[in-house]
C-alpha cells in the first residue's frame, strides 16, 4: 500500500513534467501564510508545522490524561503498564540529574511531555510521503498546495523547543542561585577570578564570554541535532518514493525489480527509522534534564 501510494504520486509528478529535484523541492516546501522576502522575515509562519505540532501535542497529552484517568490500583492493563513504565523511567532519570525535589515536581512531567510529544512528531515520518499532502491538495482544490507533516523536520520547531529549554535554564539559574550568586558565577567560571583588580576584570570578561558561548552552543546543538536527523530521514523517504516514478519506463523486468527494490528499501529504512524516532526523542529529553540540572549546580 505504501509503495503504491508513493508510486502513483511519483508517476503523477512525472506526468506533470516535474523533475526529481522539483518533486523533492515541492515536498520540502512549507505551507506558509505568505511568501517570505529575501531578508529575514519573522512574520512568516509555517502553518503546517504549527498545525501538526499542536495537534500531536494535544493527542499526546490526551493519551497521557486518559492513562491517568483510567489508572487503577489493581492489575494494570497493557496501556496503563506501558505508561507507568515510561513515567517511572523518566522520573528515575530526573532524580539522577536534577537533585532539587521541588524542581522535579515540574521538571519530571516536563521531560515526560517533551519525550512523548517528540516521539509523536517524529513518527509522522513513517507515513507515506505523498499521503497527507495529496489529501490536502484534493481538499484545498489546489494541485500545487504544500503540506509538510513532520514538525521536527522544521528547524523553527526544533529551535523553538531548544530556546524554551534555554529560557527555563535561565529562570532556574536566577531562582536557585539568586541575582548575586548567578552574576558572580557568570564572571567567575570557568577560569576563576583573581585578587588583582586588573586581572579580575580580564578574567571576568573571558568568563562571561565563555558562559554566553556555552549557552548559545548548547541551545543551537540541542535544536540542530533533532532537526538534522529528522530532515535527513524525511529526505531519504522522498528519495525512496522517487523510485516509483521510474515504473513502466524500464520494461517489465526493470519495473518489477525497481518495484521490489522500492518496497524493500522503504521497509528497511522504516524499521531502522523507528530506532531514530525514539532515540532522538530520548536524547532531546535527556539533554533537557541535563541543562536544567546544570542550572541548579554551582561552579
Amino acid at each position: 500500500m505504501v509503495a503504491q501510494i508513493a508510486a502513483e504520486a511519483a508517476e503523477s509528478a512525472v506526468e506533470h513534467g516535474m523533475t526529481p529535484g522539483e518533486y523533492i523541492l515541492h515536498h520540502l516546501t512549507f505551507w506558509q501564510n505568505h511568501k517570505p522576502a529575501n531578508v529575514v522575515d519573522f512574520s512568516v509562519i509555517n502553518i503546517d508545522s504549527v498545525f501538526w505540532s499542536v495537534l500531536l501535542g494535544v493527542v499526546a497529552c490526551g493519551l497521557m490524561w486518559l492513562a491517568a484517568r483510567k489508572a487503577s490500583s489493581g492489575v494494570p492493563g497493557r496501556f496503563q503498564a506501558a505508561v507507568e513504565f515510561l513515567v517511572e523511567f523518566v522520573e528515575s532519570q530526573a532524580k539522577g540529574i536534577v537533585h532539587n525535589a521541588k524542581s522535579r515536581k515540574f521538571v519530571a512531567p516536563l521531560a515526560l511531555t517533551v519525550f512523548v510529544w517528540i516521539v509523536f512528531m517524529n513518527t509522522m515520518d513513517l507515513l507515506p510521503v505523498d499521503l497527507l499532502p495529496a489529501l490536502w491538495q484534493k481538499l484545498s482544490g489546489n494541485p500545487e498546495a504544500h503540506m509538510r507533516v513532520v514538525p521536527t523536520a522544521d528547524l523553527s520547531v526544533t529551535m523553538g523547543l531548544s530556546i524554551s529549554v534555554l529560557l527555563l535554564c535561565l529562570i532556574y539559574n536566577f531562582k536557585i542561585k539568586g541575582v548575586g550568586g548567578w552574576a558572580h558565577e557568570l564572571v567567575s567560571a570557568p577560569f576563576g577570578t583573581s585578587k588583582n583588580p586588573v586581572l579580575a576584570v580580564i578574567l571576568g570578561v573571558f568568563n562571561f564570554a565563555m558562559q554566553i558561548i556555552e549557552f548559545v552552543a548548547k541551545t543551537v546543538s540541542h535544536g540542530m541535532r533533532l532537526f538534522g536527523n529528522m530532515y535527513a530521514g524525511e529526505l531519504l523517504f522522498l528519495l525512496i518514493a522517487m523510485m516509483g516514478g521510474a515504473w513502466g519506463s524500464l520494461g517489465v523486468g526493470g519495473s518489477l525489480m525497481l518495484a521490489i527494490g522500492q518496497v524493500l528499501a522503504g521497509f528497511a529504512w522504516a524499521v531502522f527509522h523507528i530506532l531514530i524516532i525514539v532515540l532522538q526523542a530520548f536524547v532531546f529529553m535527556m539533554l533537557t534534564l541535563v541543562y536544567i540540572g546544570q542550572a541548579h549546580d554551582s561552579h
